[in-house]
């Protein structure tokens, strides 16, 4: 699990990710009017492994539960049960107790929803903590127009975007165009923490 400080979150919301998880999967694809098979097909995910994770029963990883959430053209966050954004000129306030959590169960990587209205202004803002030695992979590309901007806010990261790789230390920061492959990955033996913030032009 990740090393925890007082600057990560303590949520309970993560633990319950596989069936609140699943169900959003099940509705998204029932209101794509999307059998298994075909669900299957466009995200290169297992028929088999698609029916445990509807059904609460499999926890999955973050490169599996992109491959989803880009398969039925969705942000990850509605998956995991993002809170509804604000109307126009409300204050919104959510604590940091109320985060909803991704847990990916085979890494120790953990993503933090911390907009307290996602999708308001075509932004979210996420915190992602990953364990020492831990990559998550090559991520699916974007749809055209997504843009990420993240900050460093403890350790190093290694950050790959279509065939180039950076390299960032605590406090550095960067922007770049998520409409292609893309993968983040610690390779030190210290926990990385990193502040990221996804916008989707219309």
């Amino acid at each position: 699990m990740v090393e925890q400080d007082e600057n990560a979150a303590e949520p309970q919301h993560g633990d319950d990710l596989a069936g609140a998880f699943g169900g959003n999967v099940r509705r998204h694809r029932e209101e794509a009017g999307l059998t298994l098979e075909r669900l299957s097909t466009l995200s290169s995910v297992s028929r088999a492994m698609l029916s445990k994770v509807e059904r609460g029963e499999k926890s999955p990883t973050i490169g599996v539960a992109s491959k989803i959430a880009h398969a039925l053209d969705v942000a990850l966050s509605d998956l995991i049960g993002a809170p509804a954004a604000a109307a126009s000129g409300v204050a919104v306030v959510m604590r940091k107790n109320e985060r909803p959590v991704f847990r990916d169960p085979e890494t120790g990587f953990e993503r933090h929803m911390v907009s307290a209205a996602p999708g308001a202004g075509g932004a979210e803002m996420v915190v992602h903590y990953l364990p020492a030695q831990v990559s998550m992979g090559l991520l699916p590309a974007y749809p055209p127009g997504t843009e990420k901007q993240l900050v460093v806010l403890k350790g190093t990261l290694t950050v790959a975007i279509g065939g180039i790789s950076e390299t960032l230390n605590s406090g550095d920061s960067l922007f770049f165009q998520a409409d292609a492959e893309h993968g983040f990955a610690n390779r030190t033996n210290a926990p990385c923490e990193y502040l990221m913030v996804i916008s989707r032009r219309p």
